[in-house]
């Protein structure tokens, strides 16, 4: 028997707490309950799972077999007898391994916004509350925090409310979440996953504990730090990409030749890396840079590239906004009820995510204007709309033509029409502005 085995939860029979069940926490639960064999070991899993979330409404769906993500099927989560969906945090005392995957969003000065995380945190910690037994609980960080939050912020809650020492009496680790939404070839079992923990052993338990069921396999780090870091600089290189395309698109504006045919033809050499200009918004790639120019300054270091791309891409959305005004002026399409249809809310194709999405910028930025807006989204739900201040439906009406359409999200139901059907959108000195490079050339579109 080994000092980790004697140390740590049974790693191939322990009871499981993830907390937060969204994109990365659902498909946590599911994974670590499926009980197959060890993908390492071979040895047979016999984990329970209780899978918390404080969203009394999203528990009754999952036991209800609905999820709203789209990633899993009624059967995958009515039927399964080592899942337990609960909003009740009593029910967590019972487990020894602790995940959580909380929202960790900006404010609106896009400083890094720890609530939920905190709150986590403080459940978590009475949950384990004064446990001086044989066997020390862990907990793995799947949220992403700026370099050090994990040690610097949740520690201190964790042994502050549950009267234990850290590193003695309980264990921690940060292992980030790599969950691309509506990406159906990268899901939890084929992305390698990072592990980190806070102690040799604990790094040690944490590694064997992931790679038990994933099939890409794990990436041990040395330190939780780096494995923050690592999560960080992920999502702010795209980030970084991404302006870089967002600023040619100006500079290609200004030569009046097309942006994305500079691209088409800038990716024939081999190691030229196609992104493209767009707008940046959702949980992760618009958010994250912004964690790490606050530690930075912290450190006092001012990051400018990181800085500078952050600028470039929150400016995407006013700029458009101008464009199309300019248009319409030179068209005479300024008057009341101006008819506009915006196909595509959420931050991203197939998936009916709108955390952040940079198509709200859009709206409010028309909204100054006596227009008539109708937004088209196959992805959001009636509950997600009501909220919504323009006219929204779930399909495209072909009844109705408009004097502008943005194209904005290139959802898959989007992508399948005809010319002829984009056609019958506009008015015949209507304007169309695609941002993905979908509507067909002959129509004339306006692309960034």
């Amino acid at each position: 028997m080994s000092v980790i085995d004697n140390l740590f939860p049974n790693n191939y029979e322990c009871k499981i707490a993830i907390l937060g069940l969204g994109y990365v926490g659902l498909p946590l639960a599911i994974e670590f309950s499926r009980n197959g064999k060890c993908l390492i070991t071979g040895k047979k899993l016999n984990r329970k799972v209780i899978a918390f979330d404080i969203n009394n409404k999203r528990i009754k769906d999952l036991k209800n077999g609905f999820d709203y993500t789209k990633q899993f099927s009624n059967n995958e989560l009515k039927h399964n007898t080592n899942l337990e969906f609960t909003s009740d945090d009593k029910s967590l005392s019972e487990a020894d391994v602790f995940i959580i995957t909380v929202p960790t969003p900006v404010n609106e000065f896009n400083i890094p916004d720890l609530t939920a995380l905190k709150s986590a945190s403080i459940i978590v910690a009475k949950a384990i509350l004064n446990r001086f037994n044989k066997v020390k609980p862990i907990i793995i960080y799947e949220s992403t925090v700026y370099p050090g939050a994990t040690e610097e912020v949740c520690v201190p809650i964790l042994s502050k409310y549950s009267n234990l020492i850290f590193n003695q009496d309980f264990f921690c680790g940060f292992s980030p979440e790599r969950i691309n939404p509506g990406d159906q070839d990268h899901v939890l079992k084929t992305i390698v996953k990072l592990t980190s923990g806070s102690s040799k052993e604990a790094s040690e338990w944490i590694d064997i504990f992931y790679a038990s069921i994933i099939t890409a396999g794990t990436f041990k780090v040395d330190c939780i730090k780096i494995a923050e870091t690592a999560k960080i600089i992920e999502n702010t290189q795209r980030d970084i990409n991404i302006a870089l395309m967002n600023e040619l698109s100006i500079i290609c504006k200004l030569l009046n030749i097309d942006t994305l045919d500079v691209i088409e033809a800038a990716s024939t050499k081999w190691n030229f890396l196609s992104f493209k200009p767009g707008l940046v918004g959702g949980h992760c790639i618009g958010v994250d840079p912004y964690y790490l120019t606050y530690k930075a300054k912290q450190l006092g270091y001012n990051p400018l590239i990181v800085s500078s791309g952050r600028k470039i891409n929150d400016e995407v959305a006013p700029r458009l906004v101008d464009n199309i005004i300019l248009q319409m002026v030179k068209k005479s399409l300024i008057k009341n009820f101006t008819k506009i249809l915006i196909l595509g809310i959420t931050f991203k194709a197939d998936c009916p995510d709108i955390r952040n999405s940079k198509v709200f910028d859009i709206i409010k930025g028309f909204s100054n204007y006596p227009f008539k807006i109708k937004v088209v989204d196959p992805y959001i739900t009636k509950e997600m709309s009501e909220s919504f201040e323009f006219e929204f439906s779930n399909k495209i009406s072909f009844d109705e033509s408009y004097e502008v359409m943005m194209l904005l999200v290139d959802h898959k139901e989007f992508k399948d029409l005809k010319p002829n059907d984009w056609a019958k959108l506009i008015i015949k000195e209507g304007i169309i502005f695609d941002l993905k490079g979908i509507v067909p050339r002959e129509l004339g579109p306006m692309r960034i």
